[in-house]
């Protein structure tokens, strides 16, 4: 029985698709995040203000919903960082 569905390539796992999930430059690789609109607007909703924090708190968001690799952490986060920017900036 041949295998069905895509599988990640990293850590072997399923790979995610739906219409929740958002692709993302991760290391200048693209990379799926589940929920990531969602995961913004309620970073944005805390009114956070210092970067540490924020990243932070989209960093905890993520890895609730996605694998983010130890190793990978502080380069998820300034991804995540310049979505929440630009989230920001539409919302203006």
């Amino acid at each position: 029985m041949p295998d069905e569905g895509k599988y990640c390539t990293i850590c072997g796992g399923a790979v995610p698709a739906g219409p929740e999930i958002r692709k993302v430059l991760v290391d200048g690789k693209a990379t799926g995040i589940d929920r990531l609109d969602r995961i913004l607007e309620d970073v944005i909703a805390l009114g956070l203000e210092r970067e540490d924090e924020i990243r932070a708190a989209l960093l905890e968001r993520v890895k609730a919903f996605n694998y983010v690799p130890t190793k990978k952490a502080d380069a998820y986060a300034g991804a995540l960082m310049a979505e929440y920017r630009a989230a920001l900036a539409a919302r203006r």
